[in-house]
């Protein structure tokens, strides 16, 4: 009885490890190149802009953001092309543990969506750092 129960322990565990390394392989990915991409659409389904989510993809290559993109939403088209001319590459260029501290400004009748994407970026670059 003991070993049965050993072996379901076992199994358990090992079950539970296979279903992280699958979360992180949804959330992360590592190209040939060494570039992470990191996709925030099952990482932050809770952080919401003015009508939904706002996923990003955000790619990192040696400890440096590359660039990030917005992935589908339901946000007002016309903020949140401005969202992404003005916010988006704020963070291109620098490096993760600087680029997670940073703040910046939201575009004007657009505060819920900016405020979203930079929740999004923050909580992407963290998920990085503790995943590469």
């Amino acid at each position: 009885m003991k070993n049965l129960l050993k072996m379901m322990m076992l199994f358990v565990a090992l079950l539970g490890a296979q279903q992280m390394n699958a979360q992180t392989k949804d959330v992360m990915t590592k190209n040939a190149d060494g570039t992470y991409v990191i996709n925030t659409k099952t990482l932050t389904p809770k952080v919401i802009g003015y009508r939904g989510a706002t996923p990003l993809t955000i790619y990192v290559k040696n400890d440096k953001v590359e660039k990030i993109e917005a992935q589908k939403n339901q946000e007002t088209p016309k903020y949140f092309t401005l969202i992404k001319k003005q916010i988006l590459n704020k963070w291109n260029g620098k490096k993760v543990n600087k680029a997670i501290k940073m703040k910046v400004d939201g575009v004007t009748g657009a505060t819920m969506s900016s405020d979203a994407v930079k929740e999004n970026v923050k909580k992407g670059l963290e998920y990085y750092q503790k995943n590469k």
